[in-house]
């Protein structure tokens, strides 16, 4: 066994963070199996690798009894007594079996255990790396796609997008540059497994932190998000900072902070409305850009029934139910939408307690709405 083997434990153990014993100890059980398995041996063995000077020896472990039944694993008193005096019956001998061509067998084995441990090692850190960064965003680059999934590649690994996680206006080409959000780190025989996603909520959330100061320092916060990927997005956004808008600051200087979303989920429409504590307030926040006469809520079946100009129905229902879809998504109250006239003959509107807009404009000023 070349010394060489020693020097290259230690440089293992020095940048890989492998433990030498661990190697040692990882080489000795794989050269008993190597020396049963060429030299069609079956009895107790043990090897024993020299450190200071790379070389390996074998010993055959032996108990001492007073009549051998198997000479492959056990060995008379008289017999011990020559190797030496002192063993005594239930005492192991230990008979070096050394076979003279063993040394290129070792070294194989050897280098074959230290390949496998390195990539056992570098796994485990990937996986230590990967496992805290689920719930994160990373951008990698695509790689190539099959019928399964398309292969982003995030430097030391390359990570799963399903179909089921793309986005239906996107259409990705290998070495194109994207955003994904980490949904799920598993550890596999064949190394970690990173599932990512174009479609999470929390992609929009974490894309969000990055662009928006405030958000990242907890100035304004997200308090929800409805996300119907490639299409439409809502949030919702809060601050206890009487002198920050919390629409404003996601927005950006012209829009530009939004804009760098947008582009990056390329062109998704998103909505950011103001959050409420009081559902009333919400609800209608929620259902921009439609103008919001009034609000009434049942609170035993967090329903509400939403009552909107006749001219802007269509505008609160949105394409295919859309818009009031994520606003109930936003809110997580039901949402019943009826128009002025239809809520007048039910009699549900006008209440003398009702929320207008047409009195209270401040609907119109705060909700947004990004294309």
């Amino acid at each position: 066994m070349s010394s060489e083997l020693v020097e290259a434990l230690n440089v293992l153990e020095k940048d890989k963070g492998i433990s030498r014993d661990v190697l040692v100890e990882a080489i000795e059980a794989a050269l008993v199996s190597a020396y049963r398995r060429n030299f069609n041996q079956a009895q107790n063995v043990r090897t024993d690798l020299n450190l200071a000077t790379g070389s390996i020896r074998v010993f055959a472990r032996k108990d001492v009894v007073e009549e051998v039944f198997d000479s492959r694993l056990e060995i008379s008193l008289e017999d011990a007594h020559k190797v030496n005096p002192s063993y005594d019956i239930g005492d192991v001998v230990e008979i070096e079996v050394t076979p003279k061509d063993f040394g290129r067998i070792a070294a194989q084995t050897a280098k074959q255990v230290v390949t496998q441990r390195v990539r056992e090692a570098e796994r485990g850190i990937i996986y230590s790396e990967f496992i805290d960064r689920e719930d994160d965003i990373m951008t990698g680059i695509v790689q190539r796609k099959d019928n399964r999934f398309t292969y982003v590649s995030l430097g030391k690994v390359e990570a799963l997008l399903p179909p089921s996680e793309q986005a239906a206006n996107e259409h990705y080409q290998p070495h194109d540059r994207i955003k994904v959000y980490i949904t799920k780190v598993e550890k596999t025989t064949k190394g970690p497994q990173i599932f990512v996603s174009r479609t999470h909520p929390g992609l929009l959330k974490r894309l969000f932190e990055i662009e928006v100061p405030e958000i990242y320092d907890g100035t304004v916060e997200i308090r929800s998000v409805a996300r119907e990927a490639g299409d439409r997005s809502k949030i919702s956004v809060y601050t206890d900072h009487p002198d920050v808008d919390p629409i404003g600051a996601c927005v950006g200087p012209k829009g530009s902070r939004v804009q760098a979303i947008v582009n990056e989920l390329n062109g998704e429409k998103i909505d950011i409305v103001e959050w409420s504590n009081d559902p009333v307030e919400f609800v209608a926040n929620a259902l921009s850009p439609s103008k919001v006469l009034d609000v009434i809520v049942d609170e035993k079946d967090k329903a509400t029934t939403v009552v909107v100009p006749d001219y802007q129905l269509s505008l609160a229902i949105g394409k295919r139910g859309q818009n009031a879809r994520l606003a109930a998504k936003l809110t997580g109250w039901k949402i019943d939408i009826k128009s002025e006239s239809d809520a007048r003959e039910a009699g549900i509107y006008p209440r003398s307690e009702s929320l207008s807009v047409e009195e209270d404009n401040s609907f119109d000023d705060t909700n947004e709405e990004i294309e």
